[in-house]
């Protein structure tokens, strides 16, 4: 009988199930979505281009390996390198030595510059696998270079500006440039000094003799050079030509997993409410059927058969859209740079039978838990409660509510004492613990808001008050619709405002700390040493200071739950004075007027992360992952707008591919000559510039707030849909009983801004508390909150809360009155 009884109702009453559909379908969306840039984080690989020639390739790992604790507390983690890491060039011998090997090259990628124009170069060794042929002359000796530019002659002189300073070099061949990008070859002894890197190698390509597998070839390389170097074949030989993989997948991994986890919690935890609900809108029904001898294992058993019915087939349709939304997400991402253009979306069944999977339990586990009451009670006492709602309090649910909500607080409290990163991590508790206790005390919580807002209704005339009155005593009708609401204002909040907090913060550093009056982003590779004293003398400029821009990793945390993170790094070419002319770091312990090597300066709630002071030394890992220990000599406070971390830039250019300053910051007037230099700025300007560079942030935040807040706002008028479409019974009593339609619309509207203001400030309150502390550890300063920004929040939760009830509220009074 159960499974025929739930084909019956599905079958005669369809209308009661699209609103569960619905949210599961959208549940199915979600999952699949972030479950399909899990798996390509997972599983991303894309083909080498470099070494596509090189069948072995040995190079250092693209990833800083870190480890904290001991024995069962020992944890290790893998952080991307920002900068090439590099290895020994004595590796090259023992790798071409191995038995099957028929030569090894040792291969570097460095810039130089010709005219000002910024040159690829590399040494020639590496032609044997990247295929470039000569076009005239040959191959180079010490002191010349073969070059792939247009107008280069055999023979001639020509002047590179290398890591080192300007060079003269005899061209001894020329070589046609792949699309007319300009390249030089040195040999390759002479590439690995001029690299910039001595005695420091990009990666080691290893070419086999004639019937030699790659497999074996491998196998040999990988005994010779130990745990020095990693040795890659096949796919694997892209993660040799840098760390562009190791970001994407660290991206989509955190996309997938992380917000994953969090937006399919909120996905299932905002189903299963409206699953309950829509097991309590036919609490008549099966007190109807327990009045006539159903048993209460039969009541549970319908339930079940009711949502294996509906929950497959709605996850079936929602994954398909699920793909979608990962294709757009995934592209986007590519346009923005963010991951390789080579790197493909990988679709494959798990995601998407995890999706689907993930509907049916939802649909059964809080189908179960609403079916609970109306099987376990007595006939007599289901057909009661089926008219008229009993407040009860839950013995599992109202503890467990009171203990989230105090949770939250606490955990508030200890935010607020927090710093850095372990107030931002510590805040995403915060607002997990509120929603959790909003959902479990909703009824309560309804009551409340219905008691406080319904006081300024009772005297707004008969339909208001009558509007407060049904709120009070429905109050867990009420508290389905305040909670998807409140969902939506809280994320959404969350994620916009923690950008535009942040923003703000940059935007008053950056007008504070640049007292430069003209800021020049060098063109090509950068600008040289000798290029920024050059600046410094130029007409009209008092003060030159050049700056490399790059990231290295501190160690944050404290005990067990330490990891690396990237912090923005200037090297600084130029005397601490003429800094202090071009830069206002706001200075806060210490002094920088002695900066020089093997010291440092970091912005004060870096250092407070990473628990160190002004005299102590900071453990961090340079940009190619190389350990260091320079002295903390001075802590700023400007460290978000400006650069997080401060040093020499002679202690910089050995561990990054480019050691040319990337800015020169000028105070005086601006020359011509500067501009020759690359786009020459004012203040104002660069400010903008860099503001445009944090967009990617920004839109990261914001897509993330709308796909949460998004699914939210749509569970939201789900949910009004069904419980106004509930009561037509009830609206078709109140028109037989004398009202006239407008006063029943003018009711529901009165409950719908009743719904909506409940979940606005409800959802308001729980960002605040989640931003405040939050933002106070990553900034010292209060969140901004953008008053025109969330006056649209407000908006449009209001215009979706009015639509959604009045439409269906109207299309039930047009039904004939019986």
């Amino acid at each position: 009988m159960p499974n025929g009884l739930a084909r019956a109702a599905i079958r005669f009453k369809p209308a009661a199930f699209v609103g569960t559909f619905v949210a599961l379908m959208m549940a199915a969306l979600i999952v699949s979505a972030c479950g399909i840039l899990l798996e390509t984080g997972v599983r991303a690989s894309v083909p080498p281009t470099r070494y596509a020639g090189a069948p072995v390739v040995a190079a250092a790992s693209q990833t800083a390996h870190f480890v904290t604790g001991s024995g069962d507390s020992r944890s290790e983690s893998n952080t991307p390198l920002p900068d090439r890491a590099r290895i020994d060039d004595s590796l090259v011998a023992k790798a071409g030595s191995v038995p099957g090997a028929r030569t090894a090259v040792a291969d570097v990628t460095f810039p130089v510059q010709s005219g000002g124009k910024s040159v690829t170069a590399h040494g020639w060794g590496s032609t044997a696998f990247t295929g470039e042929k000569l076009t005239a002359g040959r191959a180079p000796h010490a002191g010349e270079v073969v070059l792939a530019a247009p107008g280069a002659s055999v023979g001639e002189h020509t002047t590179l500006t290398t890591a080192d300073g300007p060079r003269d070099f005899r061209i001894s061949g020329t070589v046609r440039g792949q699309q007319g990008a300009p390249t030089a070859w040195f040999t390759d002894s002479d590439a690995v000094r001029l690299s910039g890197h001595p005695g420091r190698v990009d990666a080691i390509a290893v070419l086999p003799k004639d019937g030699v597998t790659a497999a074996a070839l491998t196998s040999q390389v990988a005994h010779a050079v130990g745990k020095k170097a990693d040795v890659h074949t096949g796919d694997d030989r892209s993660e040799a030509e840098g760390s562009e993989l190791a970001y994407a997948q660290e991206m989509l991994t955190g996309l997938g997993g992380s917000f994953g986890g969090i937006a399919a919690l909120v996905a299932m935890f905002t189903a299963a409410g409206t699953v309950a609900l829509s097991v309590g809108q036919r609490a008549r029904e099966y007190a109807l059927l327990r009045a006539i001898g159903t048993t209460p294992r039969q009541i549970r058993r319908t339930i079940a058969t009711e949502s294996l019915l509906v929950a497959p087939l709605a996850g079936a349709v929602g994954v398909l859209p699920g793909i979608g939304l990962a294709r757009w997400w995934f592209g986007q991402l590519k346009d923005k740079g963010a991951i390789p253009e080579a790197l493909d979306l990988s679709v494959s069944f798990i995601p998407l039978v995890s999706a689907v999977g993930v509907a049916v339990v939802t649909a059964l586990v809080s189908g179960y838990a609403a079916a609970r009451r109306p099987s376990r009670i007595r006939p007599g006492q289901a057909l009661s409660e089926s008219s008229v709602e009993r407040l009860r309090f839950g013995w599992i649910r109202t503890p467990l509510g009171i203990a989230a909500a105090v949770g939250g607080c606490v955990l508030a409290g200890i935010a607020s004492s927090l710093t850095g990163d372990d107030a931002a991590n510590v805040a995403l508790g915060i607002v997990m613990l509120f929603m959790l206790a909003v959902a479990l005390l909703g009824p309560l919580v309804a009551r409340g808001c219905a008691a406080l807002f319904g006081l300024p209704l009772r005297g707004a005339g008969p339909s208001a008050s009558l509007a407060a009155a049904n709120s009070r005593t429905n109050a867990r009708r009420l508290a389905s619709a305040i909670t998807p609401i409140v969902l939506a204002m809280a994320f959404s909040s969350t994620l916009v405002f923690m950008h535009t907090s942040e923003e703000r913060v940059a935007s008053d550093q950056q007008r504070d700390g640049i007292t430069a009056d003209h800021i020049v982003s060098a063109s090509g590779a950068g600008v040289t040493a000798d290029g920024v004293t050059k600046a410094g003398q130029a007409p009209g400029v008092t003060s030159a200071v050049g700056l490399l821009k790059t990231s290295v990793l501190v160690p944050l945390g404290s005990g067990g739950d330490r990891w690396l993170e990237s912090a923005s790094t200037q090297g600084v070419t130029g005397s601490s004075r003429d800094l202090a002319r071009v830069q206002d770091l706001g200075v806060r312990t210490g002094t920088m007027a002695s900066f020089g090597k093997g010291e440092i300066a970091v912005d004060a709630k870096l250092a407070e992360s990473a628990h160190v002071k002004t005299g102590e030394r900071l453990a961090l890992r340079m940009p190619d992952g190389t350990k260091a220990s320079p002295k903390v000599v001075a802590t700023y406070d400007r460290g978000l707008g400006l650069s997080q971390v401060t040093l020499p830039a002679a202690d910089l250019k050995q561990h990054v591919t480019s050691s040319f300053s990337s800015e020169i910051w000028t105070k005086g007037k601006a020359p011509r000559d500067l501009s020759a230099l690359g786009a020459l700025r004012d203040r104002d300007g660069y400010a903008t510039a860099q503001s445009t560079d944090r967009a990617v942030n920004a839109w990261a935040n914001a897509v993330m707030a709308a796909v949460l807040g998004g699914f939210a706002a749509i569970a939201a008028v789900n949910t009004l849909v069904m419980t106004v479409l509930d009561r037509r019974r009830e609206l078709g009593t109140l028109r037989l009983i004398g009202s006239t339609r407008r006063q029943v619309m003018v009711m529901v509207r009165w409950e719908a801004l009743l719904v909506a203001c409940a979940g606005i400030v409800i959802g308001s309150a729980i960002a605040l508390a989640t931003l405040v502390p939050m933002m106070n550890g990553l900034t010292g300063e209060p969140p901004y909150i953008p008053p025109l920004l969330y006056g649209s929040f407000v908006a449009a939760t209001l215009a979706l809360g009015l639509a959604a009830t009045a439409l269906p509220a109207r299309a039930a009074l047009k039904e004939p009155r019986t």
